[in-house]
């Protein structure tokens, strides 16, 4: 199975931690995930993020390429509770110890209210196991957010989990995934 990742473009309220938070693209946003796809699949099926950010550019991707679209619940973002569209510069003047614990560490450190990085990673380790039984030997192009995104690519490329935060996805970055023969999934370049 080959798994292509896109995250979302730029959403109308800008940047910060948006997680559950269901924005809408702005243009740029719009261009910014057009533009990564040009060259992309083709693909057999595309599966998405229920969120609008996503899902929006999703619907019309499927439309154009004439592919089946699906939407898988368990792809959203992680859910930051209390720090919920508060930037990082806002967080450095409310709770500078709580970010500085949860940037260390995410597994180790839950914003207030929100959801732990083990759940997170569960639900989305989830989904890619259903994905891999309903789709096999498929190549899927999954709309998503940049903490699915790091979280896979950082399990993909073997990084200790506190490195998990220092994996880059930019708006509309595209990458794939390919599921070797022991089960792994590896990033192909």
């Amino acid at each position: 199975m080959i798994l292509d990742l896109l995250r979302h473009g730029e959403t109308e309220l800008g940047g910060g931690l948006r997680g559950s938070l269901d924005d809408a693209l702005t243009e740029q946003g719009w261009a910014q995930m057009r533009e990564a796809v040009v060259a992309g699949g083709p693909w057999d099926r595309l599966i998405t993020s229920p969120l609008q950010r996503c899902a929006r550019f999703a619907e019309e991707l499927a439309g154009l390429r004439g592919v089946p679209l699906s939407v898988e619940a368990d792809v959203q973002e992680l859910h930051f509770g209390e720090w919920e569209g508060r930037s990082a510069a806002e967080l450095m003047q409310s709770d500078e110890a709580g970010l500085g614990k949860f940037w260390a560490d995410p597994y180790a450190f839950t914003p207030p209210g929100g959801e732990p990085v083990e759940a997170f990673a569960a639900r989305v380790q989830g989904a890619l196991a259903r994905l891999q039984q309903k789709h096999a030997g498929e190549r899927v192009l999954l709309v998503t957010h940049g903490g699915v995104m790091r979280l896979l690519l950082a399990q993909a490329r073997g990084l200790p989990r506190e490195q998990l935060l220092q994996v880059e996805v930019r708006h509309g970055a595209l990458c794939r995934l390919v599921l070797q023969g022991d089960g792994q999934w590896r990033e192909a370049g």
